[in-house]
Formats: C-alpha cells, structure tokens, sequence
C-alpha cells in the first residue's frame, strides 16, 4: 500500500510540473512570440529557456506578494 501511495504521489507531481510548463510555455508564445520563433528557428534553446524561467519567476514572485 505504500508503495502505491509513494507512486502516485510522484505521478502528481510530476504531473504537476510538467502543467505548470506547458501553461508557462504557452503564455511565453503568446507574450513573446519573436523569442520563440527565433530560438525554434535556430534550434537553440537558451533564450527560451531564459525567457521561461522569467515567466516563472514572475510568476512565483506574484503568487509571493499576494500572499
């Protein structure tokens, strides 16, 4: 039984993790899609990667202040 319990804990989250990127990737082509097209474009992915974090650190740091 804990075994199962420890699995499913995992699945959520990474599941959990895996939403919060996809959401934060979706917002980042929609707010910033020259950034996304140029790195797709390139094939090099660290100014998405740059930008994604930003995206995600204002979004923590959002959720910090309301709190």
């Amino acid at each position: 039984m804990n075994l199962a319990r420890t699995t499913l804990s995992l699945a959520g989250v990474v599941l959990a993790i895996a939403t919060t990127l996809a959401v934060a990737t979706l917002w980042l082509l929609l707010t910033e899609p020259v950034t996304v097209a140029d790195a797709v474009a390139r094939g090099d992915v660290s100014p998405l990667v740059s930008a994604l974090a930003g995206v995600l650190a204002s979004a923590v740091r959002g959720l910090l202040d309301y709190l």
